[in-house]
Order: structure tokens, then sequence, then C-alpha cells
């Protein structure tokens, strides 16, 4: 059985509506293109769709944030191992290991869960955050 993700006014979408409908918004307010490289297929567990999105929320922060970028590419995919998410951008990078309240918060959503989150960055060439969250149809 598949469960969507609430919204504020009361209405349900699935994880993939969830996830176009925030990076078309994202990228309107910001000016930054994004790619959607994929999108789930079928849904997954409120509690999964809640992680992804917080965790998705706060990597466009910090790209927003920290970045310079001109454009963000996002891959959200489903298989027997979980879900899979990336969100890599071409902006400024970095040298050394990721740190911050908001790179904490990500991990944290993921461990939750039962999965991983890890950000990696490559000084002039842009930040990817990869992450994995188990989940049983």
């Amino acid at each position: 059985m598949s469960e969507e993700v609430r919204v504020r006014e009361g209405r349900s979408r699935s994880l993939a509506q969830a996830l176009e409908e925030h990076l078309t918004e994202w990228a309107e307010r910001t000016g930054i293109t994004v790619e959607i490289w994929a999108l789930p297929g079928r849904d997954v567990p409120s509690v999964v769709a809640r992680a992804v999105l917080a965790v998705l929320g706060e990597a466009l922060a910090n790209v927003e944030r920290h970045s310079g970028a001109r454009a963000v590419s996002v891959a959200v995919t489903l298989g027997r191992s979980g879900l899979r998410m990336t969100v890599s951008d071409d902006g400024v990078g970095f040298f050394g290991e990721a740190k911050g309240r908001g790179v904490a918060a990500m991990r944290a959503h993921f461990e939750r869960l039962g999965g991983s989150c890890g950000v990696n960055g490559v000084p002039g060439e842009g930040t990817t955050v990869t992450g994995v969250v188990p989940c049983q149809d």
C-alpha cells in the first residue's frame, strides 16, 4: 500500500509530485537551474518521504547560501536496496570535511531511518550530497 505526503492544505501527493513541485518553486525563486535526472516511480512510506524532503530542503538551502552555483542536478531513485538521492551543484565546492548544523541535520534525518548521508566537495567544481535510505514496500 502506498502512503502519500501530507501537505499544509490537507491534500495528498506522491513523493515524486512533492519533489517536482518543491524543485520548480525553488528554481523559480532562486534563478538557479534545476535538472531533474530521476524521480521515484512508486511511492514510499511517509516517514521516508518526509526525510527526503527535509534533506533536499537543507541541501538546496546550502546551494543557495554558499555555492554560487548556476545549476543543480537531482536524482531520487528506488531500488531493491531502498531509496537513493543525489543532489549535485556546479558551484565553488570546498576542501576538507563537510561540517555544520545543516550537514548534521541531513545526516540525522537519514540515520534515524537506518540510512546514511554524505557531502563531498571538489574545490572549483561543486558539491554533491548523496543519501541512501532502506525502505520496504
